[in-house]
C-alpha cells in the first residue's frame, strides 16, 4: 500500500456514511406515507428515529472500543450486514412496536458501526490535510439527501413505502459489502505485532478514564450534544414543515436535497478553513450561524426562501460536524481515538435523539412546528457559547490531565 491509498480509505468511508446515514435519515421521507398507510401517529413513527440515535450513541461507543482492539474492517462488515437486515425487517413490520424495534434499534446499531470507526481510521491515515480528509468522509452524509432520499421518494411514488424500504435494504448490501474489502489499517498499524493501531509519537498517554474526565472531553461532549440537539429536529421535520407551509411534497423533498448538497460543499469549505485558521474559531463561528439560520426558518413560506436558507443551514451543520473528530484526534492521539470518538458520538446521538421526538410531540399538540424551531435556535446559540470554552489545542499547550 502506498501513501495515496489513504484517499481510497476516504472514498470508502464516504460511501459507507452516505449509505448508512442516508438509509437512517430517509425515515423523514417515509414519515407521512407510513402514517397515512398504517394510521400510526407521527410521534410513534418519529420515536423510531429517537431510538435510532440512542442506540447509535451506545453503539458508537461500543464499536469505537472494538475498533481500538481489532481495527476497522470487522466493525464495518458487521454494520453492513446489520443495516440491510434491519431495513428488510422494518419494511415487513405490521405493528408500530415491531417497526420501532427493527428500524430504531437495528438501524441505529448498524449505522454506528461506520461513523466513529471510519472517521478514526481516516485520522490515523492522515498527518496533513486531516480536517479536509475527515470532512470528505463525513461528506457521505451530505450526499445521502441528494441520492437516497430522492430515490426513496421515487420508490414510494412508484410502488409503496414497504417496497421502497425493502429495496433500499438490498441496495445497502450491494454497495457496502464490496466496500468493506477496501478498508485497511494504515501501514504502521497494519504491521504492528499485535495487529492494533500503533501509538502515535504525540500520544498524550492518557487512559480512557482520564480522557473522558478531562476538561477537553467535557467541553467537546457538551458542544457536540448541543449542536446535534439544535439541528436534529429541523433536519428531520423539514420536509413536513415545508409541506405545512404549502410547499408541494416533491418540492419539499428537494429542500432536503439542497441541504445535503450544501452540506457537501460546507464540509469541504469548513475543512479547508479549519486546516488554515484552526478548528476552534471555525467551529464557534459555524455554530453561531447555525443557531441564527434555524430561527430564520420561522419567517419563510415560499420555496425559494426555503432553498436560500437550506444552502446556509446545510453548509453550516454539515461543515461543523467533522470538526469534532479532528479536535478529538488532536487532544487525545491515536491510541484511544476510537473509544473517545465513540463516547463523543454517544453524547451527540443523545442530542440528535431529542429533535425528532420533540418535533413530533410539538406537531401533534399544536399542529405547528414553530416551537420546535424556536427551541432549536436557542440551543444552537448555546452550543456556540459552550464551544468558546474549548481549552487550547495540544499543539499550543500541554494537555491538562484530570
Amino acid at each position: 500500500m502506498n501513501h495515496s491509498y489513504r484517499w481510497v480509505i476516504v472514498a470508502a468511508g464516504a460511501l459507507m456514511t452516505c449509505v448508512a446515514l442516508g438509509a437512517m435519515f430517509s425515515l423523514a421521507i417515509f414519515l407521512e406515507p407510513i402514517s397515512l398507510d398504517t394510521n400510526w401517529s407521527r410521534t410513534g413513527i418519529s420515536s423510531a428515529m429517537t431510538l435510532n440515535f440512542l442506540v447509535m450513541g451506545l453503539g458508537g461507543f461500543a464499536w469505537g472500543s472494538i475498533y481500538d482492539r481489532v481495527g476497522a474492517r470487522p466493525v464495518v462488515l458487521a454494520g453492513a450486514v446489520l443495516l440491510g437486515l434491519s431495513l428488510v425487517v422494518a419494511s415487513r413490520a405490521t405493528s408500530l412496536i415491531v417497526f420501532q424495534l427493527s428500524y430504531g434499534i437495528i438501524v441505529g446499531l448498524a449505522a454506528s458501526a461506520f461513523f466513529a470507526p471510519m472517521i478514526a481510521l481516516t485520522t490515523a491515515w492522515f498527518d496533513t490535510n486531516r480536517s479536509l480528509a475527515v470532512s470528505l468522509v463525513s461528506a457521505g452524509m451530505g450526499v445521502a439527501p441528494m441520492t437516497i432520499s430522492p430515490f426513496a421518494r421515487w420508490l414510494i411514488t412508484a410502488y409503496d413505502w414497504r417496497t421502497a424500504m425493502f429495496d433500499i435494504g438490498v441496495m445497502a448490501w450491494v454497495l457496502l459489502l464490496p466496500a468493506v474489502l477496501l478498508v485497511r489499517q494504515p501501514p504502521a498499524a497494519a504491521t504492528a505485532s499485535d495487529g492494533m493501531p500503533a501509538p502515535a509519537a504525540n500520544d498524550p498517554g492518557m487512559s480512557v478514564g482520564q480522557a473522558l474526565r478531562s476538561p477537553q472531553f467535557i467541553v467537546l461532549g457538551l458542544t457536540f450534544f448541543a449542536c446535534c440537539a439544535a439541528h436534529s429536529g429541523p433536519i428531520f421535520h423539514m420536509v413536513s414543515y415545508a409541506m405545512s407551509c404549502g410547499v408541494a411534497p416533491m418540492a419539499a423533498v428537494s429542500i432536503y436535497s439542497v441541504e445535503g448538497l450544501a452540506g457537501l460543499g460546507g464540509r469541504v469549505l469548513y475543512g479547508v478553513l479549519a486546516d488554515r485558521l484552526g478548528v476552534k474559531p471555525v467551529l464557534v463561528a459555524g455554530l453561531a450561524i447555525q443557531g441564527l439560520v434555524i430561527a430564520a426558518y420561522l419567517a419563510v413560506g415560499r420555496i425559494e426562501q426555503f432553498y436560500l436558507l437550506a444552502v446556509i443551514f446545510g453548509a453550516t451543520y454539515g461543515g461543523v460536524m467533522p470538526l469534532y473528530a479532528v479536535l478529538a484526534r488532536e487532544y487525545f492521539g491515536l491510541r484511544i481515538i476510537g473509544t473517545v470518538l465513540g463516547a463523543a458520538t454517544l453524547l451527540s446521538s443523545l442530542g440528535m435523539s431529542l429533535g425528532p421526538l420533540a418535533g413530533g410531540m410539538i406537531y401533534d399538540a399544536y399542529a405547528s412546528y414553530h416551537w420546535l424551531f424556536i427551541g432549536s435556535a436557542l440551543i444552537g446559540l448555546g452550543a456556540a457559547g459552550i464551544a468558546i470554552a474549548f481549552p487550547p489545542q495540544p499543539s499550543r499547550q500541554k494537555l491538562q490531565m484530570a
